[in-house]
């Protein structure tokens, strides 16, 4: 039936002209010990709204909503309702069915019903206090998963807060090794990016620990996951839970960064198609559910009311969870016009580029989008403000090669012919071909790793070491195994990419050899594949030790840092030395080693490289980053190891 109404329904502007609703005030809103219940369905004969004193009690009460302008229901009580759970039943053509409120702050057990919540009772103690570490001069992002992160029983955290919010509450070991918070603070990343943590479909949050789920499954936008909270029956706990971990991450000098699914629901049969049958998704003009996402359906983005749904949204956990960033799933299904709303909306509310937003800039296939609206694809690049940001597939890709065909290698893994398109990445692509045109390095998000396809080590050791491998060493790939060619080409990799103009992403786990034994989408995997293995970061601390490095020596490499729109000016002398062999100088406005000379040498031998006039020091080679060692020798030349990079700094006179 819903799909039938869903089909019956043809979207104008006129629609979207008569029934715009700017207003802030949707939901069930608690103030001044009054509760008002409004809910957007224009298209509804009539909306009911039943109560219940608990997440599974039958209903205690039922009271009728009243229309008013721009299709806006509403219903207000002389009390405060906070703690009150409730939905609606919603009448189109003759039909009444029942729905949670797309607009509600809290819910219950698998977001079944929603919740009436007075957020000022929801703030652990001293989270009106709670700020934002300081914006750092650079960004590095980390990319992790609340349960992944804290799964292994050697992790640290305490059983009963694993693979929880609260688990980001406790410290972990201390000392050589350590384990969670701590280990996140002695890294020295800027930003813990969490993969989706609002209410998601498939898992059973009443089901046992080993459920596992990525989230790209949105069911209640604006309520946090319940898989996470320690109390899954009370919808105030996830709240406050959630809270808790922003506040530790923050106090920990770490700012937050929420990936966010708008591009699709978890099923088309979702709270807001029974509120607002067939307006929320695009079809194509033969009725059919368009599926640019590859998860059955598409959010009609360029909408007006869509639109305002994502945008306050967005807003709403920026300001009530205190979140610093943003991460957009498959940002190609949404439009160029939302984005750089949003950017525009959080700038005023929060300072110029405070809030860090970026993007997927690709959808899974076409999608019908609304008439004079641009898609946020990679190819519109120029028409996103300069404070919109996307991921480099040419960065990840020229570096460690195709991430669906595990056998392909990239510039540090085997493949020839790449010198001259792994010199476009240091400058952020700003000079490169193909008709990618970035405004500045600043929309550009430098990586080779991310919870989709293989992890880094294991895309090495099967491009390497496979049954496909290209390079005369194929054979039966063994994840477990401390290559250590593939040990010296992760090195590399990472100090390509952090010798690249960009923010900087990482996944977790990359710099210990994180290894899914060759699962390359592990998005409903045993969470025993997909947690951190904190023993590797004893077995693999020297890798651990290069990214520590490197991340330290970033923050002092200021003409890698810079993110304006001249920002290559500052690269100079790109050279091909020879084949897999490349360098560049940089020079360094400001800091103590006031011009660098950076270096890879991706071939199987030693490569002898004459240096530029000056005395320069080793800052990073082969074997260590964050060194300040003199060249050797007095012929002006340096020797750089097989399969490595190396960059050296020369002192301002």
């Amino acid at each position: 039936m819903e799909e039938t109404l869903s089909k019956r329904f043809v979207y104008t502007k006129e629609f979207d002209e008569k029934y715009r609703y700017d207003g802030k005030d949707l939901g069930a809103v608690c103030k001044n010990g009054h509760t008002i219940f409004k809910v957007w369905s224009p298209t509804a004969e009539q909306v009911e709204l039943y109560l219940y004193r608990d997440g599974k009690s039958d209903t205690y009460r039922r009271e009728q909503l009243r229309p008013g302008e721009k299709g806006v229901w509403s219903l207000e009580f002389a009390e405060n309702m906070h703690g009150l759970y409730y939905d609606y039943f919603i009448m189109n053509n003759g039909k009444s069915l029942r729905t949670a409120d797309p607009y509600a702050v809290g819910c219950g057990c698998n977001g079944e019903r929603s919740m009436v919540v007075d957020l000022s009772l929801t703030d652990p103690e001293g989270f009106d206090q709670d700020r934002a570490p300081e914006r750092p001069e650079e960004n590095i992002i980390y990319e992790l998963h609340i349960k992944d992160f804290s799964h292994d029983p050697e992790s640290g955290v305490p059983e009963e807060y694993r693979g929880k919010y609260m688990a980001f509450t406790v410290s972990g070991k201390s000392g050589d090794h350590p384990t969670g918070m701590e280990y996140l603070k002695q890294l020295g990343v800027t930003h813990i990016h969490l993969l989706p943590f609002y209410d998601y479909g498939f898992t059973d949050e009443a089901g046992d620990h080993n459920q596992f789920n990525w989230g790209y499954d949105p069911v209640n936008y604006n309520v946090p996951e319940g898989t996470y909270a320690t109390d899954v029956d009370n919808g105030l706990v996830r709240i406050r839970e959630c809270k808790e971990m922003i506040q530790a991450l923050h106090a920990n000098g770490l700012r937050v960064v929420m990936d966010v699914v708008y591009n699709h629901t978890y099923e088309e049969d979702s709270c807001l198609n029974r509120t607002v049958p067939g307006y929320y998704y695009r079809r194509w003009a033969n009725g059919k559910l368009s599926d640019g996402s590859a998860c059955g359906n598409d959010v009609a983005a360029g909408r007006a009311m869509v639109d305002n749904y994502i945008a306050d949204s967005v807003m709403y956990w920026a300001k009530e969870y205190h979140i610093d960033g943003f991460r957009f799933d498959l940002m190609g299904l949404l439009t160029v016009e939302l984005m750089n709303r949003i950017r525009k909306e959080l700038d005023a509310e929060f300072g110029e580029g405070e809030i860090l937003l970026y993007g997927e800039p690709w959808r899974a296939t076409e999608s019908p989008m609304e008439e004079g609206t641009h898609a946020a694809l990679k190819s519109n690049v120029h028409l996103l403000d300069e404070g919109v940001a996307m991921f480099s597939d040419d960065t990840r890709d020229v570096i460690k090669g195709n991430v669906f065909y595990e056998e392909e290698p990239g510039f540090v893994n085997g493949a020839s012919g790449l010198e001259e398109r792994v010199l476009c990445a240091p400058t952020g692509w700003k000079d490169a071909y193909e008709g990618f045109a970035p405004k500045s390095c600043g929309q550009i998000i430098n990586y080779v790793s991310a919870h989709d396809n293989f992890t880094l080590w294991d895309k090495f050791v099967l491009s390497m070491h496979g049954p496909k491998a290209l390079n005369g060493k194929a054979g039966e790939a063994d994840y477990t195994k401390k290559y250590e060619d593939v040990l010296a080409v992760n090195k590399l990799s990472a100090l390509i990419y952090f010798t690249c103009q960009g923010h900087l992403f990482m996944q977790a786990g990359e710099e210990f050899g994180r290894t899914k034994l060759g699962d390359e989408n592990s998005y409903r995997s045993d969470p025993a594949i997909n947690m951190l293995d904190w023993k590797r970061t004893e077995e693999y601390s020297e890798l651990v030790d290069y990214y520590r490095g490197l991340i330290r020596l970033r923050k002092r490499m200021t003409g890698l840092t810079c993110k304006s729109a001249d920002a290559d000016k500052y690269i100079t002398d790109k050279k091909v030395l020879g084949e897999k062999l490349v360098s560049f100088q940089v020079e360094n406005p400001g800091a103590e080693m006031e011009r660098l000379f950076v270096v890879y040498n991706a071939s199987d031998g030693e490569a002898t490289v004459a240096l530029p006039e000056g005395t320069w020091f080793v800052l990073a080679d082969a074997q260590i980053t964050d060194c300040c060692k003199p060249v050797a020798g007095s012929d002006n030349t340096v020797r750089v190891a097989a399969q490595s990079g190396m960059i050296l700094g020369r002192k301002a006179e």
